[in-house]
Parts: structure tokens; sequence; C-alpha cells
């Protein structure tokens, strides 16, 4: 049974935003009060947040689809809809979101580190927010937005000191066991670690951590064996540790070349060039372990190696390695830059941005609208009421959409999309739309939104109107 994940596709979606509402107070003596219907409460935020008490993804791999809850609408009498309560997710500190293209969103090291996957939709203002000295009593509200809704990847990259690597049945799996209080499964067959382990080293007044990495074999860099899966749990570390089993009873094998193997392994995944290496010479209790860490150490050490003789069962030289490694991870956080007081950027829009674009689809024959406010609108907009589009065409009137649609060329009766290829709203464009409220009929029509006759058929009832007016006139005979 699978008890170590690392990586993951999480489906999120976020809240959707509760429907204003619209109502009009009504009691005793008072049958038009006014407007009061509430607006509609906001969805709920989909959150990833850093615990270091939870260590694997495993919970995301069983159920990768999260939803958050949608705020309530709004009710009459002026009440508010209850806002959606955000959803908390709990991830391993080193946690990294990426999106499906697998662009970088987010790098979370930190206990409470949070990060927001996906942002609950706004709600929907009633119409008492709506109205105004020109609209006192709107018939309509606008509608919550949808929750927005992605599919992320999360990958857990071990927050660790230092990492022991090397090949299967080095000893790394022992190495860590006496070093630190880990507990991590040991066996005389290769491949016993699946999963890394971590473990937190005491040296003095120096605390580190220290994971023990899978074994690694030729070819893990394009994925042989388990390399591939735990290479990235060393990008983080501060010092990488060979550790070569002196002892193998390969024939074909020896400590050197393990050395070289591993490095051109690390060269081929990039990344961890700057790190400092010590190479750890394991199981010298073995006589023959021994004699063959006495031939190759002055070859390590000519390459500029630090070497250190150990041994996990006999408990041999493992105080020295211990301390030096604290000595290099201490070196490795002091020169760290020291994380500075969070400033507040300000970044001004452009004195000619006019927050929206107009361009011309040949291949779809229309002038597409493409800005974060007119987009918002159209999904706040309920299509079915006439006032609430009356409205909405006003809002873009205001923006100035209109006439960019001039300067663009656009004529009555042309085809405008506003927002994206997949999901935009279309219609004919007619310039006689955006009047004002004035053109407001009854509660929830709005004499604009009357169906457009063609140019044609418009010239046909003019003259039709006009012999009308003329026959009606030879016939007229006071007497």
């Amino acid at each position: 049974m699978t008890t170590f994940v690392d990586r993951v596709e999480l489906h999120v979606a976020a809240g959707n935003g509760g429907h204003g509402c619209a109502s009009v107070h009504r009691e005793k003596f008072k049958p038009l009060g006014g407007p009061d219907g509430g607006n509609g409460g906001r969805g709920g935020d989909v959150i990833l947040v850093v615990d270091q008490a939870v260590t694997t993804l495993l919970d995301y791999h069983h159920s990768p689809h999260r939803k958050a809850t949608n705020g309530q609408p709004g009710a009459g009498d002026n009440r508010s809809g209850k806002d959606g309560q955000d959803l908390v997710l709990n991830v391993p500190d080193g946690t990294v979101v990426l999106d499906k293209q697998g662009n970088v969103l987010a790098d979370l090291v930190g206990q409470g580190t949070t990060f927001v996957a996906g942002q609950g939709g706004r709600g929907g203002l009633g119409n008492a927010a709506l109205s105004s000295a020109r609209r006192k009593a709107p018939g309509f509200a606008l509608l919550g937005e949808p929750g927005e809704a992605r599919d992320i990847v999360l990958e857990l990259k071990t927050v660790a000191d230092v990492a022991l690597v090397g090949y299967p049945s080095a000893g790394k799996s022992s190495l860590i066991s006496v070093l630190s209080a880990a507990k991590p499964k040991i066996a005389d067959y290769p491949f016993t670690t699946l999963v890394p382990n971590l473990g937190v080293v005491t040296a003095g007044s120096t605390v580190y951590t220290i994971a023990d990495v899978p074994g690694l074999i030729p070819g893990a860099s394009q994925g042989r064996g388990l390399g591939l899966e735990f290479l990235r749990h060393v990008e983080r570390c501060s010092v990488l540790v060979h550790v070569l089993d002196t002892a193998t009873l390969e024939s074909d094998r020896d400590p050197v070349t393990d050395l070289d193997i591993i490095e051109e392994e690390l060269r081929q995944y990039g990344g961890l060039d700057d790190r400092p290496r010590i190479v750890v010479l394991n199981k010298v209790d073995i006589p023959d372990g021994q004699d063959l860490a006495d031939m190759i150490r002055p070859e390590l050490e000519e390459r500029g190696y630090q070497v250190f003789e150990v041994s996990a069962v006999a408990r041999l030289g493992l105080k020295e390695l211990s301390f030096a490694l604290a000595g290099i991870v201490g070196e490795a956080r002091a020169s760290k830059p020291k994380e500075e007081a969070t400033r507040i950027v300000i970044r001004p829009k452009a004195v000619d941005d006019a927050g929206f674009t107009v361009t011309y689809d040949e291949a779809e024959e229309v002038y597409r609208v493409r800005g974060e406010k007119p987009e918002r609108w159209v999904r706040q907009t309920d299509f079915n009421n006439d006032e609430a589009v009356g409205y909405l065409a006003d809002r873009l009137n205001r923006l100035g959409v209109e006439d960019q649609l001039m300067k663009a060329g656009a004529r009555a009766g042309d085809g405008v999309a506003i927002g994206s290829e997949e999901n935009a709203v279309v219609f004919d464009w007619e310039p006689s739309m955006m009047a004002g409220a004035e053109m407001l009929g009854r509660r929830g029509e709005d004499h604009r939104l009357e169906a457009p006759r063609p140019a044609a058929q418009r010239r046909r009832d003019r003259e039709a109107e006009r012999d009308d007016a003329q026959r009606e006139y030879d016939e007229f005979d006071p007497f």
C-alpha cells in the first residue's frame, strides 16, 4: 500500500459567489417602500498552508478533487448572504506548486506559509446597493461570480540541510539511524529505502536535518531506478554527502567509480554544482573495507574532497563527521541573505491604460473586447432581465468600450464578443443602446432592448408611415 507520495495533480475549485437579491420593501400603507435586496455572500477560497506535521501528499493522491463552499444568496429586508467557508489544505514543508505547463506558482517553505490556489467568487450586489438618483428602484440584481477552478501539480522537495546520496545498500539508512533518532527500514538487499527519510542531528549548539535519499544507479537522472522520483529531494540541501561502500561484494564495482557515476547523474540532473561535497567511506569495521579505504583515500583527497572513515555498525568516526557537517551547515546558513521586512510595492497603472482592449478577430468576424472589468461585468449580468442588460450597456459605455469600438471601425450590427474565445458573450452591436437610464421602462424592462430592426426594414417602415399620413390627409374632409 502506498504510504508516501511526493507528487500529485490536484483539481481545486473555489466557491461561487451568491447572487444578489432584487426585492422591494412592502408593508402596510407602504406598498413600494424602496429596494431592499441584500448582497450575495463571497465564495470560499482554496488555501494551501504549510504544516510541518504533514510529511506526505498521500491524502491528495486518494482525493484529488477539492472544492470550497459557495456563498449564500442575498435576501429581502437588506439581508446579505453568508460567505462561503475557505478550504484550507495542509501541505508538507517544501511543497512546490506548479501549473499544468510546469510553471512554478509558489514555493512553500516554512511553517504557516500560505498560497491561495483558488480565489472565491465575489457575491453579487442586491438592488438596494444598485439604487441611485437616476435608478431609484432597480428591478434586477447582479449575479455572483463563479469561483476560480484550476488544475495544479504539487511536488514535495524535502527541506533538509544534509543529503546522503549513493548506490543502493551503501549504508545510508544505517548511517542516518545512528546519527539521528530516525528509524528507517534496514536490510541486506538493494532498494530497501523506497522513500526519503529525515532525521534531526544535534552537534554541539548546531541542530540540523539530514535526509537519506533512496539509492541512485546509472541513468537515475533519466528515470532509471528510483532516482528521478527522488533526486528533487536533494535540491534544497546545503551539503551533499557521498556514502561509499568500501566492502561491496560486487566484483565489478569500486568506491571511486561509484563516486564518479553518482556525480555524473547529479550533473545531468542540474542545479547542484555549487553544493559542497563530503565523502564518507562506510563499513571500515570490516578488514577488507578498511584496506580499501586506505587505498582510495589519498586519491579522493587529491580531488579536493574532505574524507571521513566511518562504520555505522561499530559507530566509528561518527562524532567527527557530525561536527564537520554542523560546521558546513552553519557556514551555509550564515551566508544566506537575511530576510528583509516586507515592503509594500505600488505599481500605478499607466495613464493611457483603459483597462481593456478591443481587437478584430478575422476568423470569427467579431470585435473582441478583453479586460478584467468588462468580463467580470458580463459574468454578473442576468441576461434574462432586460434592465440588467441595459445596466451592463451603461457600465460598458462609461468605461469607454463604445468609443473604442468606433475607433476600431465597428458599425451598427457588427458582432462584438466580450471574453475569451472559449467563454465569450456575443451580441450585435447597436450604439443606440448606450443611452442611459432615461430609457428605462417598467421594472425589469429597458426600451433599448427591444428587438432591433434592420436598416432596410426601418426605412420601409418610415416610408409606410409617411404614405399613411399622406393618405389620411388626402382623405380628410372637414365638411
